[in-house]
């Protein structure tokens, strides 16, 4: 029988400058801590050498170890599009390595997600191009299906669906739905600001601190 995929085939939308650039600005941890702290992917790790992702998702489900859906979402992508693909947790066949990576690359990937297994974790390791993957293995992928496309995904616990926007650095992976961006956005800048006044507060040496002493004080704990 012929390979088959299924394919969705309106295309999420990608950030605009201004999103992209204020979500790099937000570490996850700020993120998540404004959604309920129940947002984001765990159990994948890291595996390129430095760089932030953050895009928005074009979504994969694929049988474990094969990555044909993978090849049509690299053919399908526009620049600013995370290729996510749940692979089912499956560790015994890679879904992507350099060749995949290189092209995704020259197509201006924001970054792939693999809830599922790489290989050649040198070209990630080497290159700033972004990559979390739930873990490695040296045997390679099948190519013959099924897939579907730009549908909702499982990744790490958390459902993903085309369009949520990714954000990944060394603290993990956040997802976050595009209708909630703008106030997520507002919500982590706030807190980023008054961490900076913590930190300020802390570096000025005082032995007894607002944020630490004024937290216990509240819980009737006296020190």
């Amino acid at each position: 029988m012929p390979a088959t995929t299924t394919f969705q085939p309106i295309l999420p939308p990608t950030l605009t400058p201004a999103e992209d650039a204020a979500l790099r600005a937000l570490a996850t941890p700020l993120l998540s801590d404004n959604m309920d702290r129940l947002v984001g992917a765990t159990g994948l790790n890291k595996y390129h050498g430095q760089g932030m992702l953050v895009g928005t998702a074009l979504t994969v489900r694929s049988r474990p170890g094969d990555n044909l859906g993978m090849y049509q979402a690299l053919a399908l992508m526009q620049q600013g599009h995370v290729i996510v693909v749940d692979a089912g947790g499956d560790l015994n066949n890679a879904i992507c390595g350099d060749l995949m990576r290189a092209y995704a690359v020259s197509r201006g990937c924001a970054g792939f997600v693999v809830d599922g297994a790489i290989r050649d974790v040198a070209s990630f390791a080497n290159g700033d191009f972004p990559c979390y993957a739930r873990g490695v293995v040296h045997r390679g992928p099948y190519k013959s299906g099924p897939a579907f496309l730009n549908l909702p995904v499982s990744i790490g616990g958390q459902v993903v669906r085309p369009g949520d926007i990714v954000v990944g650095d060394e603290d993990g992976l956040v997802f976050i739905a595009p209708d909630r961006l703008a106030d997520t956005i507002a919500a982590a800048q706030e807190k980023l600001r008054a961490e900076q006044a913590i930190m300020a507060e802390i570096e000025d040496g005082a032995e007894r601190q607002s944020w630490l002493h004024g937290l216990l004080g509240q819980m009737g704990i006296q020190v």
